[in-house]
C-alpha cells in the first residue's frame, strides 16, 4: 500500500503507520493485528512467516516431542497441565498466540517428558527454558499480564553481549526495543582489561537487579551501529552509557572497572547531568536552507525572534532527498523576508528536542517567534510551503504583543 497516497491515507492513520516501510501480520479478518518485527530478507521473513500459521503452542506428548521441540541454544516455553482446558490453559494459549511472532512455546500433560523434568511436578506450571543464567525458571501465576511480564523478565540475559555471535541477536533485538532503561559498557573485548570488566559488570546487574533497567555489553567491532546512533567515539572507550526511559543519555568515557558501581548509583540518585548527540555547529551556514544541530536548535527555532519552518530529516530517506530541492526553491523565494528561516536537522546525527514528535521523516514544524508550534502537513510544492508560511507568519510586532498579553506566573512564595 502507498501510505502517502490520499486515497491510501485513512488507512494509514487507522493504522497508525508512522514510518516506511511497515510490515503488520492480520489474523482472523483483521480482528488480531501485530508488528512484524522479523528480519528483512527474503529467507528471514519465509521463516517467520512459517511460525505464525499452524497452533501457537505444540502439545509436547512423549520425550522424542521435548527433544526435538526443546533446543537448548533457544527460549522455549511449556504450559505444564494436569488437563488441557479451564481458565490457566485458556490464559497460556491466549499469551501464546499474542507472543508467537518472538518465542516457543509448547503444552503437556507429563512434566516427566521434559529436560529435567519431575512427574511430581505441582501443576499448573509455566516452565521457561533459557541456554543462559540459571538455564530454567517457573511461574504459577497465569493471569495474562503476569505470564507475559514474567515472560519478558527472563527471556533476556542478565546482561546482554553485544558482539557478532548470531545467536545473541535476538536478545539484542529485545533489548534495544525495551522501553526500560538501559545500560550499555562498550569495550574491546581482544584487549586484557575485558575480563576485569565483565566481572565487575555482572556484579553490577546482579546489585541493581531489581531497578527498572537493562545491561549490556558490547564489543566496540560490532557496535559501531550503536556508536552512530548514540553519537559515540571510539577514542571514548571504554565507555558506558545510560539512555533512560525518557530518552535522556548519560555517559561516562575512559571508565575504569571501579568506577562502574559508583557511576550507576549516582545515576539512579539522579546525579547525573544528560549528555546530548550533536553534530558540530556550522563554521558557515550561507545556503537557502539553513543547517541546525542539537547544540543550537533551541537557540535557532525557539529564540531567533524568527518564524522557524524547520524539517527533521534522514540521509537515506528518499522522500527527504525528494524534498531538499524544493525546500531550497522555498527558501530561496522568501530570502527577502528577514522574519521567516527554513531549516533543517539531521534527525540521525542529533537528538532531537523533546518539543517534537519525530515518528518518521521527512518531520516538519512551523515555530513562531512567540513560540507556537504547527505540525506542517500541507502540501509538499514550495507554492504551498510559501503560502503556508505567509499565512501562519507572525511579524516582531505581534509576537511581543502576544508575549506582553500573557498572563504573568503568579509570584512564588520563596519561604
Amino acid at each position: 500500500v502507498d501510505a502517502n497516497d490520499e486515497k491510501n491515507k485513512p488507512l494509514a492513520t487507522k493504522y497508525e503507520i508512522q514510518g516506511f516501510p511497515t510490515l503488520k501480520i492480520f489474523r482472523n479478518q483483521g480482528k488480531n493485528i501485530q508488528e512484524y518485527k522479523g528480519p528483512r530478507e527474503a529467507e528471514g521473513i519465509v521463516e517467520y512467516l512459517k511460525k505464525q500459521v499452524g497452533p501457537a503452542s505444540k502439545e509436547i506428548k512423549s520425550p522424542e516431542d521435548a527433544t526435538n521441540l526443546i533446543d537448548d541454544k533457544k527460549i522455549y516455553i511449556v504450559g505444564i497441565f494436569s488437563e488441557l482446558s479451564g481458565t490457566e490453559y485458556t490464559n497460556f494459549i491466549e499469551v501464546a498466540e499474542k507472543l508467537r511472532s518472538d518465542y516457543d512455546f509448547g503444552h503437556t500433560l507429563h512434566a516427566n517428558h521434559l529436560p529435567r523434568g519431575d512427574a511430581a511436578v505441582e501443576r499448573p506450571l509455566v516452565r521457561l527454558f533459557k541456554p543462559f543464567d540459571e538455564l530454567v525458571v517457573d511461574s504459577k501465576d497465569f493471569d495474562v499480564t503476569a505470564l507475559e511480564k514474567f515472560i519478558d523478565a527472563s527471556s533476556t540475559p542478565k546482561v546482554v553481549t553485544f558482539d557478532k555471535n548470531p545467536d545473541n541477536h535476538p536478545y539484542l533485538l529485545k533489548f534495544f526495543q525495551s522501553s526500560a532503561a538501559k545500560a550499555m559498557l562498550f569495550l574491546n573485548f581482544s584487549t586484557g582489561p575485558f575480563e576485569s570488566f565483565k566481572s565487575v559488570y555482572y556484579g553490577a546487574a546482579e546489585e541493581f537487579k531489581d531497578k527498572e533497567i537493562k545491561f549490556l555489553i558490547g564489543d566496540i567491532e560490532a557496535s559501531q551501529g550503536a556508536f552512530q546512533y548514540f553519537g559515540l567515539r571510539e577514542d571514548q572507550v571504554p565507555l558506558i552509557i545510560i539512555q533512560d526511559g525518557e530518552s535522556k543519555k548519560f555517559l561516562k568515557a575512559h571508565v575504569e572497572p571501579d568506577q562502574i558501581v559508583s557511576w550507576l548509583k549516582e545515576y539512579f540518585d539522579g546525579k547525573l547531568s544528560p549528555f546530548r548527540k550533536s553534530e558540530p555547529i556550522p563554521e558557515v551556514n550561507d545556503e537557502p536552507v539553513k543547517v541546525v544541530v542539537a547544540d543550537n536548535v533551541h537557540d535557532f527555532v525557539f529564540k531567533s525572534g524568527k518564524n522557524v519552518l524547520v524539517e527533521f530529516y534522514a540521509p537515506w530517506c528518499g522522500h527527504c532527498k525528494k524534498l531538499a530541492p524544493i525546500l531550497d526553491e522555498a527558501a530561496t523565494t522568501l530570502k527577502s523576508d528577514k522574519d521567516v528561516v527554513i531549516a533543517k536537522m539531521d534527525a540521525t546525527a542529533n537528538d532531537v528536542p523533546s518539543e517534537f514528535d519525530v515518528q518518521g521523516y521527512p518531520t516538519l514544524y512551523f515555530v513562531t517567534p512567540s513560540g507556537k508550534m504547527v505540525p506542517y502537513e500541507s502540501g509538499r510544492t514550495a507554492d504551498e510551503i510559501v503560502d503556508f508560511i505567509k499565512k501562519n507568519k507572525e511579524t516582531a510586532g505581534q509576537a511581543k504583543e502576544k508575549a506582553e498579553s500573557a498572563p504573568a506566573e503568579p509570584l512564588k512564595d520563596e519561604l
